[in-house]
């Protein structure tokens, strides 16, 4: 075993080994005795393709290069595909966001939607003859949201209803002759207030509607599914957590499940799923209190039972009788495709999310541990991990701490590549789920109301430096991370503390004025809970930008940014950028063209994720042998 620093041992995890047999998995459905997913292509400069998995075993590509099934409604999209009976592929194309039909043994897509109207599709659902779809319409600056059905003929689009903001779940009951969804308006997002509605269909639209949860107060209602023609299960947080009910359409309310764990979350992606009817009606559903599990439930009795599975994430996606595909993975078990027999428990690999996994002694451990400051905060430990080197004597390793993005999210502990190529080169890592995160009830989620950049910050702090009390990080070399609103909170950190050495900032916020003008519209009165409404507390945005604040900073930073960001425009690193060149403080910026917000071409990947490391070998002092080394600004 050879004797180096931390940070410079070499790995045989590389930047090119996080792409090069990656392809993130999502989305798996039924379709016959078939099964089919969502692919990501890194090396496809990160389109979207269908794959399939049939009865033998083989796997072949539904949808061929380089169409690309992802759909923009909400910027975040979600349910962006879907397949008829017949097995027909009905999928947004990205690059035009209309709808459009692949039949089987048929070589090219006819489109099903016009061109030139902006509109776009998500939470794509078949019924009949007709695409249940949310729209989005983008024209002479307008926008407007309905659910609509499209004739998947090509013939035509007719909206069902409308009446909101923004709508989700479109769900047509059993017998077609009534819709359930979820609304909700600005300023509100999904997790702070919506409604269940419900309507009946007449003459194919919607003659008018009622509130069946929601109307009342803050509540967040989840993931309506019709039980029968009269009976809907649904999601609400109205106890403080995210539980499962029981409504009838003539307003009963029965909560099925009173625990303490949440069977819900942050609705970025519209479709997403956290309860499914088994085919004897019996509902399979998530739980999380910072890890997930999963419960069955008799509804009529209420019996449970909770099924154990070696799985520390899990998404669900479709329900075949008692088999149900999911996915999901842990710490050290790979993400990607599975299906689950509920009645053996018994777990069988479909797709790996990579094709080929480094050694597991390569891979770092999760360690789950909790922090306490003014408050408890939650986070997961990564530490330092190589078989083939250790540390001199006495030396304590750098650590970065991870900042998710939302900033309403949740970390759980997975296998994450990016993390093993950190940890195997003697960086550690701390994923922290700061106040405001999901997974720990409402009142948890709510810490953040009106004090982002402020609780965020600290409960980072407190995670980091509680690291740096025990013994298990150099406190002298404290690195900070984070993406979109992580981001941010990197940059107001740096500005407010001098508890880290460096930050690096994927994409990230540095002026609230500029993003409420300037983001999209799903996000737009996003800040109203995070800080305040404008122009009332102007002031406080003022206060809490971390561009007003450089002058208070005396580390070097890291930019990455996409190009291409609608959600955080190019112009709030570009700032912050100009504020560094300003102040003299070593820094880089690396935009990359043709990326949107979150980085899916696989050179993108590479370059950021070497970047990333030689920044760090530069400002923490040891030596990078295996990246080509990053151009510092330096004044």
């Amino acid at each position: 075993m050879t004797t180096a620093p931390f940070g410079s041992w070499t790995s045989p995890i590389t930047a090119a080994s996080l792409v090069a047999s990656g392809h993130p998995v999502s989305g798996g459905r039924y379709v016959g005795d078939d099964i089919w997913w969502l692919e990501a292509r890194p090396t496809e400069s990160g389109r979207l393709a269908v794959r399939r998995r049939d009865a033998s075993g083989d796997v072949v590509d539904v949808l061929p290069a380089p169409w690309n099934a992802r759909t923009r409604v909400h910027e975040y999209g979600g349910g962006a595909w879907a397949v008829t009976d017949a097995g027909a592929l009905v999928f947004a194309e990205f690059s035009d966001q209309r709808l459009y039909r692949l039949d089987p043994q048929t070589a090219e897509p006819v489109p099903l939607t016009p061109a030139g109207q902006g509109m776009r599709f998500a939470e794509l659902s078949i019924r009949g003859d007709e695409v249940i779809a949310v729209r989005e319409t983008h024209a002479d600056g307008d926008l407007e949201r309905d659910i609509v059905a499209v004739a998947l003929d090509g013939s035509g689009i007719r909206s069902l209803v409308g009446g909101s903001r923004f709508l989700a779940y479109p769900r047509i009951s059993p017998d077609g002759k009534w819709i359930a969804w979820i609304a909700w308006d600005h300023p509100n997002m999904p997790w702070e207030r919506t409604e269940l509605r419900v309507g009946p269909i007449v003459d194919g639209v919607v003659t008018g509607w009622k509130a069946l949860m929601g109307a009342g107060g803050d509540e967040s209602v989840l993931q309506p599914e019709w039980a029968d023609s009269a009976t809907v299960h649904a999601i609400s947080d109205r106890s403080g957590w995210w539980n499962l009910y029981r409504i009838t359409r003539d307003g009963a309310i029965e909560r099925l499940d009173a625990s303490d764990a949440d069977t819900g979350g942050a609705l970025w992606a519209l479709g997403t799923r956290w309860h499914l009817a088994l085919g004897d009606g019996r509902l399979l559903y998530t739980r999380t209190v910072g890890t997930d599990s999963v419960r069955v439930l008799e509804p009529r009795s209420g019996d449970t039972r909770d099924l154990v599975l070696p799985l520390t994430t899990i998404g669900l996606c479709d329900v075949n009788g008692d088999r149900v595909l999911l996915t999901g993975g842990s710490a050290t078990i790979a993400g990607g495709l599975r299906e689950l027999n509920v009645s053996t428990g018994e777990l069988t690999n479909i797709r790996f999310s990579t094709d080929e996994l480094p050694d597991a002694a390569y891979l770092p451990e999760a360690e789950a541990m909790t922090f306490t400051g003014e408050r408890e905060v939650h986070a997961i430990v990564y530490r330092p991990r190589n078989p083939d080197f250790q540390a001199p004597p006495g030396e304590l390793p750098p650590f970065v701490a991870v900042v998710h993005g939302g900033p309403t999210g949740h970390s759980a502990p997975q296998l994450s590549l990016t993390y093993a190529f950190f940890a195997s080169r003697g960086i550690g890592v701390i994923d922290i789920n700061y106040g405001g995160s999901t997974g720990y009830g409402r009142e948890y989620r709510e810490r953040l109301n009106g004090q982002w950049g402020v609780v965020d910050v600290e409960d980072t702090i407190v995670a980091i430096t509680g690291l740096a009390d025990a013994g298990i990080a150099d406190p002298n070399r404290l690195a900070i991370r984070g993406g979109s609103a992580g981001g941010w909170t990197v940059l107001a950190a740096l500005v407010q503390s001098d508890v880290f050495a460096c930050g690096v900032s994927y994409y990230g916020v540095a002026d609230l004025t500029a993003l409420a003008e300037d983001t999209h519209d799903f996000e737009a009165r996003y800040l109203d809970g995070l800080v305040g409404g404008l122009p009332e507390a102007a002031d406080v945005y003022r206060a809490r930008a971390p561009i007003n604040h450089v002058d208070q900073l005396d580390c070097p930073v890291l930019l990455l940014q996409g190009l291409d960001d609608p959600v955080v425009p190019p112009s709030q690193s570009e700032a912050f950028r100009d504020a560094l060149v300003g102040k003299g403080i070593p820094h880089a910026y690396v935009g990359y063209e043709g990326e949107s917000h979150g980085f899916r071409k696989a050179e993108t990947i590479i370059h950021s994720t070497q970047a990333e490391l030689s920044f760090y070998g530069q400002v923490m002092g040891f030596e990078t042998p295996d990246v080509p080394q990053l151009e510092l600004w330096r004044p």
